[in-house]
């Protein structure tokens, strides 16, 4: 199939694309179009899992603190995610909590949150699920694993640039 030319980029925002760096605008409709679809598939695959019905978040919370199986304070989880709202994150720790998945403990005056067993076998059914329906289906596509890796690479050094901007802008 020839491309044609009368086609201009894929964007959802024409009169932002119409800038000094069209391919931004391009990057964002992608990114847009696959936060939705990755949230999409954690609440999915949460739920084919045996899990509890999750919010995004809450799925992506509970697989950070089972991360490296060490204690995450409220301060990490934010940071880790780059989460502004702290008290979404801290919402979805009290669910996950009341959920019996993660449990509360201290490291010194900090109040902290570890997975628990039932919140690792959950990860672990997750992993199962999606190595069987989203690895597998990823992989067909033929893509070279460096590939993808440089896309998150360059995803999270973008970013940084639009941390950057908001602060600039929030300064305005």
């Amino acid at each position: 199939m020839s491309e044609r030319k009368d086609i201009g980029p894929v964007v959802s925002s024409a009169h932002l694309a119409d800038s000094a760096l069209p391919p931004l605008s391009e990057v964002e409709f992608a990114v847009t179009m696959m936060n939705n679809a990755y949230h999409r598939w954690m609440v999915r695959c949460m739920t084919a899992a045996g899990g509890p019905a999750m919010a995004p978040l809450e799925v992506l919370i509970l697989h950070l603190v089972h991360h490296k199986g060490r204690a995450k304070t409220l301060a990490d989880v934010c940071l880790i995610l780059n989460i502004e709202d702290t008290h979404l994150a801290n919402y979805a720790i009290k669910k996950l909590t009341q959920a019996g998945l993660l449990k509360a403990g201290r490291k010194g005056k900090e109040k902290t949150v570890e997975i628990t067993e039932a919140g690792a076998a959950l990860c672990t059914r997750y992993r199962e699920v999606r190595e069987a329906l989203l690895v597998r289906a990823a992989r067909q596509l033929g893509h070279d694993p460096e590939d993808i890796s440089r896309v998150a690479s360059l995803l999270r050094a973008l970013s940084g640039s639009y941390d950057q901007a908001a602060r600039a802008a929030a300064a305005l």
